[in-house]
């Protein structure tokens, strides 16, 4: 497809998108104000926007949203630098994998949520236990993405750069290590979203600060509105950090 049309395709697809958010947006405030559903219930668009206009005008909303953002980036650079390592080290060495992925398929087995608790108990109920819940999650997803990208690699390449003389260490920079990087990506972007699953679980249970504990405050005062807005921006920072993964993939692999 030529650049003319790809661009008047993506105009005409985003155009469609708004419209359809917008006749779901109007049936929505129509159910509501016709109280065809209890807006207890389903609260209604224009009291969700009144919501948002006032906590993000109080600083409400940005404060919340960076403390939980913080610890979702924490958790996950702290998970995918622990998942990249392990993953290459046990390709590199499979002997070692041999002898610890007993342990790990049974810390991977474990419902870390369930374990939230017993974060809260070793770390408090600051930023720490919310990292250490989002790390849980993220490390196991990066390492077994790693670990399946550089066991992915042809065997022809490495028995080529073999026959060459290349050096073990040339063959691990050269061959495996970019043949494992688009799939090590993908766990990438899947361990950023469970490091935010994590935190936000981790802040629903028992937290000072975070957007989900702003969401538990608000379902127990009833607050219909301000549970969806606060959803809402959850959906949207969950969307923005994919798409700056998305994006930060395609600026790195363009070597492709």
């Amino acid at each position: 497809m030529r650049e003319p049309e790809a661009t008047r395709e993506r105009w005409s697809v985003l155009a469609m998108q708004v419209v359809a958010l917008a006749v779901f947006l109007l049936l929505w405030e129509w159910v509501s104000a016709i109280r065809f559903i209890d807006p207890l219930f389903i609260g209604r668009p224009s009291g969700v926007a009144r919501y948002l206009w006032n906590a993000f005008a109080d600083g409400t909303i940005p404060i919340e949203a960076m403390w939980t953002l913080g610890a979702t980036i924490l958790a996950f650079a702290l998970g995918s630098a622990a998942g990249i390592a392990f993953g290459l080290l046990f390709a590199v060495f499979p002997r070692l994998e041999r002898i610890i992925d007993p342990v790990f398929s049974g810390l991977n087995s474990l419902p870390r949520v369930a374990l939230a608790p017993l974060f809260l108990l070793w770390f408090g109920l600051g930023i720490a236990s919310k990292v250490a819940l989002g790390f849980s999650l993220t490390f196991f997803i990066v390492l077994s993405n790693t670990l399946a990208g550089a066991r992915s690699v042809d065997r022809d390449f490495l028995v080529l750069s073999e026959t060459l003389g290349a050096s073990k260490a040339t063959m691990f920079f050269k061959v495996t290590l970019p043949s494992a990087v688009p799939t090590m990506f993908a766990g990438l972007k899947l361990g950023l979203i469970y490091a935010l699953l994590g935190v936000t679980a981790g802040e629903i249970i028992a937290s000072q600060h975070g957007l989900r504990q702003q969401l538990t405050f608000l379902a127990s005062a009833f607050d219909t509105n301000g549970v969806f807005g606060v959803l809402a921006v959850l959906g949207v920072l969950g969307a923005l950090l994919t798409k700056g993964m998305t994006a930060l993939e395609a600026r790195l692999l363009r070597w492709r």
